[in-house]
């Protein structure tokens, strides 16, 4: 803990010079007395270096696990817990990237006498994710002002946001399934409600299956094949890159806080509908949950679309490569998995990310957030880039939905009536 100049009263003994000269020149002896007055303060200023505070600081939060959009009420106590006055402190306090204080600033000022101590308090509004709080910076000044110490002092504060995620309208899943029975309709022939074939009776086949018509009109013993449902496994890509990270004004969801809701309505629709979920994240920060099925799967996926740093609200400062991550993700899909990719194709990175995987065997269904505007020249660039994209990937055979301002369920419902077309 060095302590360090200010530098708050740089050019001060100059002008103290400067007001003596004038005053002895001009015979002025009231000029000469506040030189003097001058000097003695100037020496003042270079008497005591900055003091080493010895502090407790301790930090509370009101509400440990949120809901988002809660307001949480967090408390900041810091205690001289030394023999030394302390006559100038300034405390900030570390407060999460993904969280900002909305009442009022996280910092103070403070003079504390040795056993005393200082509360500050400020609001912030829980967001989606696990929020850990930063060091506590405190700067101590001596009484003059003209030197300072910097410290940093470590208050271990942590809490987690996880959303309830609802269910939201079921997203048509392509022919890749697995041996599991299921909600996607097939073209083998087997249990199911939907008149497939006929084939000769053998020995065994349920009453129910004979086709009593035809042994009405021939005497001869046949048995229904009704079209199989299985289900289907799907891994949920969500584009987090920072290029990912747009919105159409910054005080805005952008769009990955947008696919993130997103990949929740759907991982809950399609684990209801026994289908097998997986989640994984385009982003430097490693996510991969392997499709599975179940209640317990389902809250699994629910913690990390809640909690992993890939899916916060602001963007990760790490390096993303592109070619690993490609061939992780290549290694780690299943054979007979489709991906449903959430991203607001804002580069051409993501756009060839879906061709990559579907041309690998991956049916790939696009679940884009709009976040282009019209508001500057630059983002109707942008708008009819993203078009032009959208365009040459439906040409390429793969499934878009374009998601504008409306809810998703509607925005899937009308790429439904597109594609029946």
């Amino acid at each position: 803990m060095r302590a360090f100049d200010t530098n708050r009263w740089t050019g001060l003994n100059g002008v103290i010079l400067l007001v003596v000269g004038i005053g002895i020149a001009l015979r002025v002896p009231s000029l000469v007395l506040v030189g003097v007055i001058g000097i003695g303060y100037a020496a003042f200023t270079t008497f005591g270096d900055a003091p080493e505070p010895a502090l407790e600081i301790d930090r509370t939060v009101s509400v440990d696990a949120p809901d988002p959009g809660e307001e949480m009420l967090v408390s900041l106590t810091v205690r001289n817990a030394g023999e030394t006055w302390l006559s100038d402190l300034r405390i900030v306090d570390g407060v999460p990237p993904g969280l900002e204080a909305t009442d009022q600033p996280a910092r103070m000022a403070a003079a504390l006498a040795p056993g005393e101590e200082a509360t500050m308090q400020y609001a912030v509004t829980a967001a989606r994710g696990e929020h850990t709080w930063e060091h506590v910076r405190v700067v101590a000044r001596n009484l003059s002002g003209s030197r300072e110490r910097y410290i940093e002092r470590s208050v271990e504060t942590t809490v987690r946001c996880v959303p309830t995620f609802e269910a939201g309208s079921d997203l048509p899943l392509r022919g890749l399934t697995t041996q599991y029975s299921g909600r996607v309709v097939t073209d083998v022939g087997g249990s199911g409600v939907e008149f497939h074939s006929t084939r000769e009776y053998r020995a065994g086949d349920p009453v129910k299956r004979i086709d009593w018509n035809r042994r009405a009109r021939t005497g001869e013993l046949s048995t229904l094949e009704l079209r199989e449902e299985r289900a289907a496994t799907v891994v949920l890509l969500v584009d987090s890159r920072v290029s990912a990270y747009v919105a159409q004004d910054p005080g805005e969801r952008n769009a990955v806080e947008r696919s993130v809701d997103a990949a929740g309505q759907l991982f809950t629709a399609l684990v209801g509908s026994g289908d097998r979920v997986g989640i994984a994240a385009m982003s430097p920060s490693d996510c991969w949950i392997a499709p599975g099925a179940g209640t317990a799967h389902g809250v699994r996926l629910r913690e990390q679309l809640g909690s992993h740093p890939a899916f916060a609200s602001t963007p990760s400062d790490g390096k993303f490569y592109w070619p690993l991550w490609f061939n992780r993700i290549r290694r780690r899909l299943p054979r007979d998995a489709q991906v449903v990719f959430l991203t607001p194709i804002s580069d051409q990175t993501a756009a060839r990310t879906a061709r990559r995987l579907d041309a690998h065997g991956h049916l790939v269904t696009i679940v884009s957030p709009n976040e282009t505007g019209d508001t500057s020249i630059g983002s109707r660039f942008a708008r009819v880039d993203r078009a032009i994209e959208l365009m040459r990937l439906r040409r390429a055979g793969i499934r878009v939905i374009d998601w504008g301002d409306e809810p998703l369920r509607v925005a899937i419902a009308a790429a439904e009536r597109r594609w029946s077309r």
